[in-house]
């Protein structure tokens, strides 16, 4: 029975070694083409990637305009102080809103510079925008191979163009914005989200890319609270998921962001509790403004959508029941943000790459008219991207340059420039990169509950003529270069004339001067021979 087990075993068994000798040609055909496949995928990610690391670099060049203060002040400016010893630090890192691990990354660059000896000033402020454009185009890439594996190519084109076509991306995703790098690691945390019918789904992945963009920014975590709860109703294994990958993730990171903070302030400071606390628990954000609830669906998404919002619509409708969940975590963002009386549109950038999933998918969809749709975008868009990016709110910029030339002169240890705009309307240190002598109007928030408190700022422009007159009651203390917007030119015209300062430059601002922000920038120098400095 054995020796029959044997010969029927034998008879059974494949003889694989002759048939690939026979059909070798074949063989080696068969696996060239199977192998083509994969190589060309290759090839057209690498191809891609090269693709979308062009675009925003030249996206980075055309864009030379300011937004916020934050791109400077709470990025750039950290880590120039950081790295070469000196550089202002705003209120809150004095009272632990902000946290270092974001700067850290420009620190490293300026660090990199430093020992290498190219620390010149333009590159300082060039070159953390290309690490920011590069990242910027990594997700783009992530974006397109997510919607090609949910979808097909075609679609993910079509996303792909919406996304390069998005005017406010273009805008913002080269700043030096926190939420710049919130936005950037939404999109790189949604490509491992294990949204159904996807295989790239990683939860380990996305959870931790969820927590760093939480580090760097804590409200990350609103889109992502829909999302991460659908996960968790369709997870078989729950404690699973909360034991062994939430809770360690959220403790290791935690953990790090609380020693590099300690490392910095020199003592404990929980910053995301801090930032919690400041900015919706007392909803102290009001300070710098406040808008009505509806201002984000009414102003904050349609504008930041732009020439998009038709699409997005159409899309949100046309997609597959799966794809809702992106819905939800747009509504319910904009939802949330809208319960705090503080309203920016960068702070609802975030659900941008999401909206631009439902767009293109109703380019994809559209039945007619589809490129002269496509034609649409990309020329209703490239018109407020380059107005934006090149004219609109470039003087704070431009006024820079002026300042960095008191840097290459013997007149270094003598000049003292005063900006007297509203507080951080333009860069400092990080946009200087010399010691030089600076001051500006301060702005920081009451925190004592003091209501008669106010600012420096509102101080000054109460009364600009009498707070000059106060403040510089001795000649010796008066600055050698005064900046400020035009709008103050004429209310103190006869402090200039009286303490012997002349104009020497103009500088373009913006074509929709209002409040307190002027068309143009004025540099006024302080004559020489009345100069006791």
């Amino acid at each position: 029975m054995e020796a029959a087990g044997g010969l029927l075993a034998r008879a059974r068994r494949p003889e694989p070694v002759r048939l690939r000798k026979r059909r070798s040609v074949l063989y080696a055909a068969a696996g060239g083409a199977a192998a083509q496949p994969g190589a060309g995928a290759a090839g057209g990610t690498a191809a891609l990637t090269a693709l979308a690391v062009a675009a925003r670099a030249l996206n980075c060049a055309l864009v030379r305009t300011s937004f916020v203060p934050d791109e400077y002040w709470q990025s750039l400016e950290v880590a120039h102080r950081v790295v070469f010893g000196y550089g202002h630090l705003t209120w809150e890192w004095a009272h632990g809103l902000r946290g270092y691990p974001y700067p850290l990354l420009f620190a490293c660059v300026y660090k990199a510079l430093q020992l290498l000896g190219k620390d010149d000033v333009q590159l300082l402020i060039w070159v953390p925008r290309l690490v920011q454009a590069v990242l910027a185009a990594f997700a783009d890439v992530k974006l397109y191979l997510l919607v090609k594996h949910l979808e097909n190519a075609e679609t993910a084109k079509y996303v792909y163009f919406c996304q390069l076509c998005s005017w406010f991306t273009w805008y913002t995703c080269t700043r030096t914005l926190t939420n710049t790098m919130e936005t950037l690691l939404t999109i790189f945390a949604l490509y491992y989200y294990p949204i159904k019918g996807s295989k790239l789904g990683s939860r380990w992945k996305y959870l931790n890319l969820i927590a760093l963009a939480i580090v760097v920014r804590p409200t990350a975590a609103i889109p992502w609270i829909p999302l991460v709860f659908s996960h968790f109703l369709q997870e078989q294994k729950k404690a699973d998921l909360i034991l062994y990958n939430c809770i360690p993730i959220g403790l290791v990171t935690l953990g790090t962001s609380l020693m590099i903070d300690r490392v910095f302030f020199g003592e404990w400071v929980l910053v995301q509790l801090n930032f919690l606390k400041f900015n919706v628990l007392q909803n102290l954000g009001t300070f710098y403004g406040s808008h009505p609830w509806h201002w984000y669906f009414t102003q904050g998404l349609p504008v930041i959508l732009g020439t998009h919002l038709p699409f997005f619509i159409h899309g949100c409708v046309m997609a597959p029941k799966r794809y809702r969940i992106f819905l939800g975590a747009v509504i319910w963002t904009v939802l949330v943000y809208s319960t705090l009386s503080h309203k920016e549109f960068r702070f609802i950038y975030p659900v941008l790459p999401f909206c631009m999933f439902f767009c293109g998918y109703s380019l994809k969809h559209l039945k007619a008219w589809k490129k002269s749709a496509a034609s649409f975008l990309l020329l209703s868009n490239l018109i407020p991207a380059l107005y934006t990016g090149l004219i609109h709110q470039r003087g704070s910029l431009d006024v820079m340059n002026h300042i960095q030339q008191l840097c290459n002169s013997s007149y270094q240890s003598q000049a003292f420039v005063f900006i007297m705009m509203p507080c951080h309307s333009t860069p400092f240190y990080s946009h200087v990169h010399c010691p030089l002598k600076m001051r500006f109007l301060q702005c920081p928030p009451d925190l004592t509950g003091n209501e008669s408190y106010v600012d420096e700022a509102d101080v000054f422009y109460s009364n600009p003529l009498g707070w000059l007159n106060k403040e510089f009651y001795n000649d010796t203390l008066l600055p050698s270069h005064l900046i400020f917007f035009s709008v103050l030119e004429q209310e103190i015209s006869s402090f200039l004339a009286l303490k012997g300062y002349k104009k020497t430059a103009t500088v373009f601002h913006t074509h929709v001067p209002q409040g307190r922000v002027g068309s143009h920038i004025y540099i006024y120098k302080k004559k020489p021979e009345m100069n006791r400095i």
